[in-house]
């Protein structure tokens, strides 16, 4: 039987998940890659609370993008997502991939958010 591209996306993201998790003082930042876009969000686990979130759907992003599924667009998102973190007084999190391998758009994300000033 052969396994197909999600359910290996879904095996990785496992693998991540058990050794990674996030507090209130370090949030988990963990990326959602789609075909059309990309989504970022800030999460403390032990609260089950979302602290924030960005995504190329945003409105203020969304009118400045042609494309929602190139690395430019996933680095003004990972820009956008740093500056809420840093704006509630939060400087370091944890990065998850969400099972993606880590080059092109989520590389782009992570990149763009360490230039921001998080650190992970």
């Amino acid at each position: 039987m052969k396994v197909t591209r999600k359910e290996s996306t879904r095996r990785r993201h496992s693998r991540v998940r058990r050794k990674v998790s996030g507090t209130a003082d370090r949030p988990r930042l963990a990326v959602f890659r789609s075909n059309q876009h990309i989504y970022a969000q800030a999460i403390d686990d032990t609260q089950h609370h979302t602290l924030a979130s960005a995504s190329t759907l945003d409105p203020s992003l969304k009118e400045d993008l042609d494309s929602g599924s190139n690395c430019d667009a996933s680095s003004q998102v990972g820009k956008l997502v740093a500056e809420r973190l840093l704006e509630k007084g939060i400087k370091q999190v944890v990065f998850d991939r969400g099972g993606n391998l880590y080059h092109g758009r989520v590389k782009a994300l992570a990149d763009a958010a360490r230039e921001a000033g998080l650190e992970f």
